[in-house]
């Protein structure tokens, strides 16, 4: 599996050129992977016309929400406390510089041991929505069949220091991803309906 983080780095396979949906609905849409009572107030990065990554909407709460990707395959769209933003805009920075996936791991690794990019010090939430892009409609904004699943990011975290599994044995158990790093983070993967 690959690190969740990498959701937001665009992971995915492109799609087809696709127009870019007004700011109206990229912010709809974004705000659905946050929790109800964070949705109103949070900070909305999406996409310009000319497709760069850009903020739609400046927030007054903790949480920041990402677009779809109007060039990666499905739809996905994710918000995170703020206070990771650091590591993930260094995730961006890296994928926009053209870095490999593996490239983009060991520098922002090496990075944040070097203390380079500030990592959170408390455990801190990212909230990943994700569809089919057949039962996204981009023009009215809506989406169908969607799935929300969770990561909580304790960097250096380890299964040890947690009592967490490495896998989860049902569905929505919590377990550790990339123990021991930076990227250190407990998965929460409900199970599909």
């Amino acid at each position: 599996m690959l690190p969740l983080s990498f959701f937001l780095l665009g992971s995915f396979l492109s799609k087809a050129q696709t127009a870019i949906p007004s700011a109206d609905v990229q912010i709809k849409l974004a705000i659905l992977a946050a929790p109800d009572e964070k949705r109103a107030n949070a900070t909305v990065m999406g996409y310009s016309p000319d497709g760069k990554l850009t903020v739609l909407r400046k927030g007054t709460n903790e949480m920041i929400c990402l677009a779809d990707d109007p060039n990666q395959k499905g739809f996905n769209v994710a918000c995170y406390h703020k206070d990771l933003d650091p590591f993930m805009q260094r995730g961006r920075e890296l994928k926009a510089e053209g870095k490999s996936q593996a490239d983009a791991i060991k520098i922002r690794d090496e990075e944040a041991k070097a203390g380079k990019i500030t990592l959170v010090k408390s455990p801190s939430t990212m909230f990943v929505y994700s569809a089919k892009e057949e039962d996204c409609d981009l023009v009215a904004g809506t989406v169908k069949n969607g799935y929300l699943r969770y990561n909580v990011y304790i960097p250096y975290a380890t299964p040890e220091s947690t009592g967490l599994p490495l896998k989860q044995d049902i569905p929505g158990m919590p377990w550790i991803m990339d123990p021991g790093t930076p990227r250190a983070h407990i998965m929460i993967t409900p199970a599909k309906q």
